[in-house]
Parts: C-alpha cells; structure tokens; sequence
C-alpha cells in the first residue's frame, strides 16, 4: 500500500502530525511520501502535484482548505481521501491526530466507509467556444475584480431565463460547500450527502435575491451583462479573468471526491461544535 502526505507547511503541528504518521506507516510496511511542494519539510520521498493521486490513500494534513487542495489533486483519479483536523473549522476534514491510527487501520483493514461527495464543473464559452474548464469541491464563483464597481449578472437555467441580479457576483456551491462561502454569503447548510446545487448571489443590491436550491441535474449559464472586470473561480484554487461576451456554463462534474468517513454522523456532530450548537442559551450542554 501506498499513501500520499498533502501537508499545510504554514502549521508546524499539521508538519509533526505528518511527520510522526510516516514513521508509523513506515513501520508498518506503508510506502509513505509526500507532496514536492512541502518536500523540504520531510525526510521522506516526494511526488509531484499531478501524481498525488496516484496512491491507495492520500491524507491531508491542514484545515478543510488542505483537504479541498487535495479533492483536486486526486479527484481524476478517484483516490479516497482522509482529512486530519488542523484548521479553524474543520467542515470536511475528518478525523484529529489522536484518532488517525485507528482510522487508518480502518482503512487498512477495508473497513473504512467512504462517501462520494458531487463535484460541480464551470466551462468558459468564448465566442460560443469551450476555452477553458474548472472543477470545484465547494463552489464556482463569478464575480467582480476587487477594482470593479457592483456589476449585473444574468442567469439562465435549463434554457430559461431566470433574472439578472446586481451584485457582486454569483456563486454556485455543492452541498459540501455550503458550510464554506456559501454560508458567509447566507446561504443555507446542506447535508453534503444531498444531491444538488446551490445558488446565491453575493452581495446583491436587491431584497428579492435568495438563494435557490436546484436539481444536481441542472445546467446554469452566467453571463456579465454590464462594463467591468471580473473573474471565475473554483474553490478558490484557480482563477481565471473574462472578457466582454464570454458566457460560464455551471454543470454537476463527472468527477467526484472520496473522503474516508469516521462517524456516521459526522456533519452532525461538527455543526454542533463548530458552531456552538451543542450549548443552550445558558451555556450549559444540551
């Protein structure tokens, strides 16, 4: 078995997490390495970025922006994926320090369950042209440059026009993300075992503006339709700058993320903790 270390080198406890855990798997006869990026870090054989995915298991080792990086690495090749808890929140990482040697035993053992979580997929039409594609864990958002004025933002879904919104931009999420962005921006939390996709306008200068719930079947076409630069990007990692007349086509990914699930009711437990469920009014336990 092989297993591929994605590290967030701004922690030093995810970097002797990380470190700790390749002794452990090493002893165990576990090939372990790690990603080049943090190679310097480690003590331990590195791989590229584009072959992270090509292991048994990849653990990520950060906050849940960590294990987003990693959805991309690997979600090509469907490799599962296990998030150790290192950040502030924590919505889609999986398990603490204390509990990955049971879980990797878990998975060692072929007990582990996964989930297979929907990915969502932007296209970049030009001139009626597909020019460039982006796949995102969390969301897809259109939005204005940071030197840009509000814009407005047109919205067609399965052939029909829905509206324009002025805003700053307009975001489409996954059931996973929607306790990322999407919660910031109002939406509302979704079990991310859901099958659908979520639609929020950003800072919209109209009262009428909800966020809309849609089949995970659906196809979504964005447009700027007023001067101004904006920007497309997917779950944060990537960017990429239009020009006047391109068109975005919002579709459900034909890849998807495998995550390594320790608690059945995982997304319970953490909107209890994250926040602040789990204490009455009082500050007691519920």
């Amino acid at each position: 078995m092989r297993v591929h270390l994605v590290v967030n080198h701004h922690r030093s406890d995810a970097i002797e997490a990380a470190i700790q855990s390749a002794k452990w798997m090493q002893e165990r006869g576990i090939e372990a390495a790690v990603e080049a990026e943090v190679g310097s870090f480690f003590d331990l054989p590195s791989v590229p970025s584009s072959k992270v995915g090509d292991a048994s298991l990849v653990v990520a080792f950060g906050g849940d922006g960590t294990l987003i990086r990693a959805a991309h690495l690997c979600a090509a090749a469907g490799t599962p994926i296990l998030g150790v808890y290192f950040g502030r929140f924590g919505f889609v990482t999986q398990c603490t320090f204390s509990e990955l040697g049971a879980c990797l035993s878990a998975f060692i053992d072929g007990k582990a369950r996964l989930e297979t979580r929907m990915m969502v997929r932007a296209d970049l039409l030009r001139a009626g042209q597909a020019v460039a594609a982006q796949h995102a864990l969390n969301e897809i958002v259109l939005q204005r440059s940071v030197t840009s004025r509000m814009m407005t933002f047109s919205v067609q879904i399965d052939d029909r026009r829905l509206t324009a919104y002025p805003a700053d931009g307009i975001m489409l999420s996954t059931p996973t993300g929607s306790t990322g962005y999407n919660l910031s921006a109002g939406g509302p939390i979704v079990d991310p075992n859901v099958q659908a996709l979520l639609m929020t306008a950003l800072a919209p200068h109209t009262l009428s503006a909800r966020t809309l719930v849609l089949r995970p079947d659906s196809i979504i076409r964005l447009k700027v339709i007023s001067g101004g630069d904006s920007v497309l990007s997917a779950d944060g990692q990537s960017r990429l700058h239009l020009l006047e007349g391109d068109e975005i086509v919002v579709t459900r990914s034909d890849l998807t993320t495998k995550l390594v699930s320790v608690e059945q009711d995982d997304f319970l437990m953490k909107l209890g903790e994250r926040l602040f469920w789990s204490r009455s009014a009082f500050g007691e336990s519920s």
